[in-house]
């Protein structure tokens, strides 16, 4: 797994800062508009041991459109020609959701559990962690490294996991890395020796992002030119998503440190199963202050 095996290498962290952008602190029932969202019971038993899809729906022909974004036609009459000319003003829905992020950090503790740990503890070398993420709604994650304030990596997607796809449902939480790893070693993010300052960047997106590619368009590219991958987005994406760091975000967060991380979660995770609202909730909640499309968030790794 090229992914975590960057990460193993570059991640060498002693404690760990989420910057949720400007007014972090209000917590106005953030937590509450976050989980409501979620069904009352699970649409579905995972059976099977099949991975979660997270390809880029595919439309389909003869589709209705999604209740909530409907289309007004209105008919007007051309008093000079008798005809008929239909226009159709799309409408946003009135209550449409605000874009939500909620954030869990787990430690493997000394007997290969993963237990719920607090973001700002000190971490020491040795240690291995993992982030389980969860959106409120579908859309697109992007995940960016860079080291030292460095240039920017796009280590998700990746050619090498998940098919390069980035599609996440509702609720439905992703692993990273995955609890599935063949190895133990890619199961975790390890800190070493080494000093530094990682950021992740987390890009939650209702669409694709212009400029990155993703699915076949990424398997096409590492595949014709691996020194094209990982990709590093241009200084007009990177702009972009600076600029839309700086969109206020509001956040809860509710800590359960040494709690082990519940067999729901781990098969929610490995196979595409959502969450529902009794499961165990995200340690930290970012919700956008306004509605909107995209989602930008940071997770800062410090070694001192």
């Amino acid at each position: 797994m090229k992914l975590t095996v960057a990460l193993l290498v570059s991640l060498c962290a002693a404690a760990l800062v989420i910057n949720a952008g400007p007014l972090a602190q209000d917590q106005e029932d953030v937590r509450g508009a976050f989980l409501t969202s979620r069904p009352k019971e699970k649409t579905s038993t995972p059976t099977t041991t099949a991975k979660p899809n997270r390809r880029k729906p595919k439309p389909v022909v003869g589709e209705t459109k999604k209740t909530g974004t409907p289309d007004n036609n209105i008919a007007k009459t051309d008093h000079k020609t008798g005809g008929t000319e239909t226009k159709t003003i799309k409408q946003e829905p009135v209550n449409a959701q605000r874009l939500g992020l909620g954030l869990t950090l787990f430690m493997r503790d000394s007997t290969g559990l993963a237990v719920r740990t607090d973001p700002t503890r000190v971490f020491q070398k040795g240690d291995r962690v993992r982030v389980l993420l969860e959106t409120n709604t579908d859309g697109y994650l992007y995940i960016f490294n860079t080291t030292n304030d460095g240039s920017p990596v796009m280590i998700y997607p990746d050619a090498d996991l998940d098919e390069a796809g980035n599609y996440l449902q509702a609720h439905v939480p992703f692993e990273i890395p995955s609890s599935l790893g063949t190895e133990e070693r890619l199961r975790w993010l390890a800190f070493d020796e080494n000093a530094g300052n990682e950021r992740l960047y987390f890009v939650f997106s209702k669409e694709p992002l212009t400029g990155l590619p993703i699915d076949d368009e990424l398997l096409a590219l590492c595949r014709d030119s691996k020194s094209s991958c990982p990709v590093k987005p241009t200084a007009e994406v990177w702009a972009q998503v600076q600029k839309d760091l700086q969109q206020p975000l509001k956040s809860d967060s509710s800590l359960q440190s040494g709690v082990a991380q519940t067999k729901t979660e781990q098969q929610a995770s490995s196979r595409g199963v959502g969450l529902a609202k009794d499961d165990p909730q995200p340690s930290l909640i970012m919700m956008a202050s306004a509605r909107g499309t995209k989602l930008v968030t940071t997770l800062d790794l410090i070694h001192k």
